[in-house]
């Protein structure tokens, strides 16, 4: 694809003007390379994305699409937070990785190490890494998916350089560390590239330890697709057969100004061919593919057709990200997408111009359709839009986007999300319905963390089959009743029960009442934040006989009542997002570091001394972190690297709950202060 003369300058797949001013990546892009090993013809289909924690999204909707990955990490950075996050992520998928340390050059220039000193310090690096995979691996792949430099499973290089080696292409080419010492020390660093082919140590590398789509599928298909495996569906998914239904996940769609969506992702089975009629499973519509193109970096090279186990560029499909596409409706849908972290963080965006409004609106809708981690919330009416985004970062990002695609925009500060929750138990509460011929009796109480995190990873929710659900609690400390009272999870981290005994007409207004339950997750009743980790059991119900007073009308606002009663009852609270803080620097900027993070009503984790490094890990509220670069570079006079992540949910400190409620509700335009559970709760 590219010249040698520009090789380590062009930025093929950083294509877009802002990564290539900023020096970072911001999107995931695809290229289909042709490779020949010892002979023999490969094609490789790669996805770069990017290493921001801020744009994980990307990551995690790309591992869907591949077998193995190759992680990067810096030679002196080493293992940091985002490399456990994303290792984590691909062993979860079942994604086999291999190791690629990049930068050796920052060894000999700013660390001073010779060969044998280079050599200890990379292999530490190694051994670091087969931790990760050692903790977060299934037992089968513990030991098996470990990686060795003289196995081959590691290679070394400068990218920017253009040179790399593993094991093979090193003994083959007869140099290794003491010449690339040699190279660096006399000045001439480009003598590397004209016998340590990048390309070919990593390329190799792939060939040699990745498994091919028909060997990866057998394992990973029962993990990402929970269908029936002895079906034709299911035994063709496994083969990963070019003669099989065609089933697809998608896993990116990007906007074409020219040809509308483009949607690309894993295709599992069958032959995708221009002109099929598919299924959009999820969606439940049907629409016909246009064209079948694979992704050159920016450009598209239109093919017709692709067999199982390729990454297709789709055209024609009015399609979002984790859609499963089939030509057979019977097809069940792949399990969904899990993200690491949350949108914690949303900014107020408004058109300088009034008439510009539609065009932002658009140009919102297409930035959501790119990246479904950028939440956005439109009132078409009054022209405010809120857009939630999982870190400072991503919404500058978004916002410079806007700005390039010709928009005048106002900003405001950066807003904090947080989450509701209770902390007692409290109930059962009746509330009547408007017409006082229904009651309604609920009681709510905290979700264990665990369940939470069933919920949040995806092993609960509302797509699992009920035997499973129940197999999943019961393993988890719920007795048989408890288990099989579940009506609703709500992927937020709620859960609805109802442990009614022979109600009539429950059945038939279940749904009714359940919509009230969805409303409030979605508004909580202190601040109308998002709900998390609650809860919600109905306990008994009182219908009216004729189905005219027990309408939606009806029974949707005596549900929603009683769980606000019942919610503001059980001792409500406000969850903060915590992230996690790494910093690496010398010895002598503990007292420095450990200062900031204090001063940010943060908490030391740990401190650990890495060769002439020191590792500080803590945590910080991220209400607290929107000077933290000015701060922590002040106070380390530049001489920390640091990175934050989503790390966890907790509760506001009591003396900061009612000012922050009050104030979040202003901005809301709602009576400052909270309402009393009494306005809620009918008596008998």
């Amino acid at each position: 694809m590219l010249s040698p003369s520009v090789a380590g300058q062009a930025l093929a797949l950083d294509y877009m003007e802002l990564e290539q001013q900023r020096q970072m990546t911001i999107k995931a892009a695809n290229v289909t390379l042709y490779y020949e090993y010892q002979g023999t013809p490969y094609v490789i289909n790669l996805i770069d994305t990017p290493g921001h924690i801020d744009f994980t999204g990307k990551v995690t909707r790309s591992l869907r699409a591949v077998d193995g990955c190759i992680v990067v990490v810096d030679s002196v950075e080493g293992v940091m937070t985002q490399t456990e996050t994303v290792s984590h992520q691909a062993l979860d998928e079942r994604v086999r990785p291999v190791l690629y340390i990049n930068k050796i050059d920052r060894l000999i220039k700013e660390l001073r190490l010779n060969p044998d000193q280079m050599q200890t310090w990379l292999s530490k690096i190694v051994a670091e890494f087969n931790g990760l995979i050692e903790t977060y691996a299934e037992p089968e792949y513990k030991q098996k998916w470990k990686v060795s430099i003289q196995g081959g499973q590691v290679a070394f290089g400068s990218s920017k350089d253009t040179w790399g080696f593993n094991a093979e292409t090193a003994r083959a080419a007869g140099m290794g560390f003491k010449d690339v010492y040699d190279a660096y020390t006399s000045g001439h660093p480009e003598k590397l590239k004209e016998k340590l082919f990048l390309h070919e140590a990593l390329l190799s590398m792939v060939v040699k330890h990745h498994p091919p789509p028909h060997h990866a599928q057998v394992y990973r298909i029962p993990k990402i697709w929970h269908g029936d495996l002895e079906s034709p569906v299911g035994k063709a998914l496994l083969a990963c057969d070019d003669d099989g239904p065609p089933v697809m996940m998608v896993t990116a769609v990007v906007v074409d100004p020219a040809a509308g969506l483009v949607a690309t992702g894993r295709l599992f089975s069958g032959t995708i061919r221009d002109g099929d009629d598919v299924y959009l499973i999820g969606a439940k519509k049907q629409g016909r593919v246009q064209s079948v193109q694979i992704f050159m970096g920016i450009q598209r090279e239109i093919v017709g057709q692709l067999p199982a186990g390729n990454i297709p560029a789709i055209l024609g499909l009015d399609v979002r990200s984790g859609e499963t596409l089939a030509t057979t409706k019977d097809v069940s849908p792949f399990e969904s997408i899990h993200y690491v972290s949350e949108p914690v963080v949303t900014v107020a965006v408004e058109s300088k111009h009034p008439k510009d409004l539609p065009k932002l609106v658009e140009a919102m809708r297409r930035l959501n359709i790119e990246d479904p981690n950028l939440v956005i919330t439109i009132n078409e009416e009054s022209g405010e839009t809120l857009m939630a985004g999982m870190g400072v970062l991503h919404l500058e990002i978004a916002t410079t986007m806007l700005q390039q695609a010709g928009l005048e925009i106002i900003t405001s500060p950066p807003i904090i999300n947080y989450r509701e929750t209770v902390r007692a138990r409290a109930g059962p509460v009746m509330s009547r319905s408007p017409n006082r011929h229904n009651k309604i009796f609920i009681q709510v109480e905290p979700l264990e963390a665990k369940i939470i995190e069933l919920i949040r990873n995806g092993t609960l929710s509302e797509l699992a089959d009920k035997k499973g659900i129940q197999k999943t609690l019961r393993d988890n400390g719920w007795d048989s009743d408890a288990a099989r009272s579940v009506v609703s999870i709500d992927e937020k981290g709620n859960m609805f029960t109802e442990e009614t005994k022979g109600i009539q007409f429950l059945q038939e207004s279940i749904d009714s009442i359940l919509a009230g339950f969805r409303d409030i997750m979605q508004n909580g009743p202190l601040a109308y934040e998002l709900t998390r980790g609650v809860k919600i059991t109905l306990t008994h119900y009182v219908p009216h006989e004729d189905p005219a007073h027990r309408t939606y009308a009806q029974l949707m606002p005596a549900s929603r009542r009683a769980i606000l009663g019942a919610m503001l009852s059980a001792n409500p609270t406000l969850l903060e997002p915590v992230l996690g803080i790494e910093v690496k620097g010398p010895g002598d900027l503990i007292g420095a570091v450990t200062g900031v993070i204090s001063s940010k009503r943060g908490k030391l984790v740990n401190i650990e001394q890495k060769e002439i490094m020191t590792v500080i890990e803590g945590e910080v509220p991220a209400a607290e972190t929107f000077d933290l670069s000015e701060v922590m570079r002040g106070a380390t006079a530049g001489k920390a690297v640091w990175n934050t992540h989503f790390k966890l949910w907790q509760s506001v400190p009591t003396n900061m709950l009612l000012p922050l409620v009050t104030e979040i509700r202003k901005r809301k335009g709602l009576p400052p202060e909270p309402p009393n559970p009494a306005e809620f709760i009918d008596r008998e």
